[in-house]
Parts: structure tokens; sequence; C-alpha cells
């Protein structure tokens, strides 16, 4: 299982003070970046080549959705900034997965794809209210349609991990929501590190739990103590 960490704080500055505390305790081998839609609006590529001039690996999570044509452009232009994964949402439909796939399979990157499947803000009404199908049901659904599309795997909560691995144990789960404690914040679906790798999550995004911790440096190491045992 992969460490990644989210940047989501404030600032700039915050992120790359929290990146070199990171690089100066852990080596960056062990420890992917999360770049979200906020940072990278505010920060742009220059943020992004920082990043990899640290040694960092990084996973630009943009969740694309647009018509198959409008996403391959923007995918082009995300492999083009050296990012390593990248993330589309599996509602925009098999027939644009399978366009994306086929463009990624001819290209010289070797960019990881990800489809987000159902975002853990939703529980299972508010899942209902738009899909008009059970949470369980629509991720049994999505876990199909990515696996038949070639895609490389997909984000999830730590609750559909079983679902997935039913679909097929090579699809490699990224999840978020992962906390150290019981918390009250937005999202729904949340669970701790143990019980990640337990469920057999290949990586587990975190940011608030390290971000608003008083000691960073012992919150990582407890974190990648956890998921070795």
């Amino acid at each position: 299982m992969k460490l990644c960490i989210a940047l989501d704080m404030p600032t700039k500055q915050q992120n790359i003070a929290l990146v070199h505390e990171i690089k100066s305790h852990f080596p960056h081998e062990e420890i992917w970046l999360k770049v979200g839609l906020s940072s990278f609006i505010r920060d742009g590529k220059n943020f992004i080549y920082s990043l990899q001039n640290l040694g960092f690996r990084i996973f630009l999570d943009l969740k694309l959705y647009d018509i198959p044509n409008t996403m391959i452009h923007a995918i082009k232009e995300c492999q083009n900034l050296g990012v390593d994964m990248i993330t589309i949402h599996a509602s925009c439909g098999m027939e644009a997965m399978r366009e994306i796939m086929q463009y990624n399979d001819k290209t010289r990157f070797s960019t990881s794809i990800i489809a987000v499947s159902a975002l853990t803000s939703f529980d299972n009404n508010g899942f209902q209210q738009i899909y008009n199908v059970p949470l369980q049901y629509g991720i049994r659904q999505f876990a199909k349609f990515i696996y038949q599309c070639n895609i490389h795997g997909l984000v999830c909560s730590i609750q559909d991990l079983p679902i997935v691995k039913e679909v097929s144990t090579s699809l490699f789960t990224v999840t978020p929501g992962i906390r150290l404690q019981k918390s009250q914040d937005d999202q729904k679906r949340v669970a701790t590190v143990k019980k990640a790798k337990n469920l057999g999550s290949d990586m587990i995004v975190i940011g608030r739990p390290i971000y608003n911790a008083i000691n960073k440096k012992e919150i990582i190491q407890q974190i990648l103590l956890d998921m070795q045992y």
C-alpha cells in the first residue's frame, strides 16, 4: 500500500513548507503527493514542477468530466506536465473511457488513468438522488465499466473496496477519507489506515489529519507504521 499526501492547504507557501518537512524526514520514494483542483487553479503548472524537482511522484486529481474529445485534450496537457497519475469521472461513460484509454495506449507517457466512482461525500441517499440506484449497486456497476474499459484503477471509499475487489483484484484502488480517529467533516464514508490495508487498498490519500497535527512528522510516521501491520 502506498501513502499519498494531499496538498490542499490554504496557500502555496503552506503546501511547500509541508513538502519540505516531508522531504527532510522521509524518503521521497515512500510518499506520493496529490495536487487537487483548487491548488492547481491557484498555483498552476510551476507548482507541479517544483514538487517534481524535489523528487516526488505526483497525483494530479482534477476529476475530468466532459465529452470524450475535450477530456482527451485535457489529459494530453496533464501528461505534458509529467504527472504520474490523473483522475477522470467514471460518470463520463464507457465510450469516453474507452476512447481515453485508446489514446493513452498510443502515447509515450506512462501516466496512470484512475476513474472516480462515487465521491466520498455521498451517502446512499445522496447517491440515489443523482444516479437513481442504491450506492452499492452503483459502485459495482462503475467498477465493472472501469474494468471493461481497461482504466488502470478507481477512486472509492474504503467501505466500497470489497465490492471493487469482487469485480477485479487487478484494479488499482485509491481510497481517500482516511482518518486517524472519528471526525465530523464533509466526507461521510471514512475509515482508518489499518482498515484500508486489511481491505486491500493500494493507495491511501490523507490530508487533514496531517495538516491539523501539531507534530506532522509523528503523524506521518504513525501512518507509515500502520501501513506495515
